[in-house]
């Protein structure tokens, strides 16, 4: 018994410096920045970084001269597809977490631990009608260049309609598709919203695994709800 308790006690010191240790280099990684030199223009074209506090997403206008995803993500696809939406939410992330934790009450350790390791992927899109901005909910101006370039990245992560398949989402606003990448610790969620947002030129962190290092790079708008 004893010798139980004393392996059991250094797995979980082993667990817990391992834990410490990567909330350590997050913390570093994401503080280190891609275009670094990037400042937001006086003029172009609004974004929203999204957050949940766990999870983050790219929310861009629906229609503009640059693109129109209502080809990519059509309204159809959601339950609510008769409203007039004005912005599409999407992000990536592990498909058995995204399917099967609708809150995350509901995440269990072998789903946690399966997406650390190695989890294929999904594509969440959410429509939204004229999203209000907030603190979780934070617009960003970036250049009709850099904007086409952010499609360009979002682009290359749509699967074909004709090649995918499709789950309902959440609520009656939202759906999953399915998308190319594997999941792991070092290519998460959050680490995909970031790498899209320097592929476009914006002025993100290096590592950025967890929502807090996303979101720091991203100001608060003056005034929340009132633009």
């Amino acid at each position: 018994m004893k010798r139980a308790a004393r392996v059991g006690a250094w797995a979980l010191a082993v667990l817990i410096t391992l834990f410490v240790l990567f909330l350590l280099a997050a913390w570093i990684g994401s503080a280190i920045p891609r275009n670094s030199g990037w400042t937001e223009p006086d003029s172009g074209i609004e974004i929203m970084i999204e957050t949940n506090g766990v999870h983050t997403a790219i929310v861009m206008p629906l229609v503009t001269p640059q693109k129109d995803w209502r080809a990519d993500f059509p309204a159809g696809d959601v339950d609510d597809s008769q409203r007039p939406y004005t912005h599409v939410s999407v992000s990536w992330g592990e498909r058995e977490v995204f399917l099967n934790t609708p809150t995350w009450a509901d995440i269990t350790v072998s789903t946690a631990i399966g997406a650390i390791i190695s989890g294929d992927s999904l594509l969440h899109v959410a429509h939204y009608v004229r999203p209000a901005p907030g603190a979780d909910l934070r617009p960003l101006v970036i250049s009709p260049r850099q904007y086409a370039r952010l499609v360009a990245a979002v682009e290359r992560q749509i699967v074909p309609s004709d090649k995918r398949t499709m789950y309902h989402g959440y609520f009656g606003n939202d759906v999953f598709y399915d998308a190319p990448g594997t999941y792991h610790l070092g290519n998460t969620c959050n680490q995909w919203t970031s790498d899209t947002l320097a592929t476009a030129g914006i002025r993100v962190g290096l590592w950025t695994p967890l929502e807090g290092g996303v979101m720091k790079w991203i100001p608060e708008p003056l005034q929340a709800g009132s633009r």
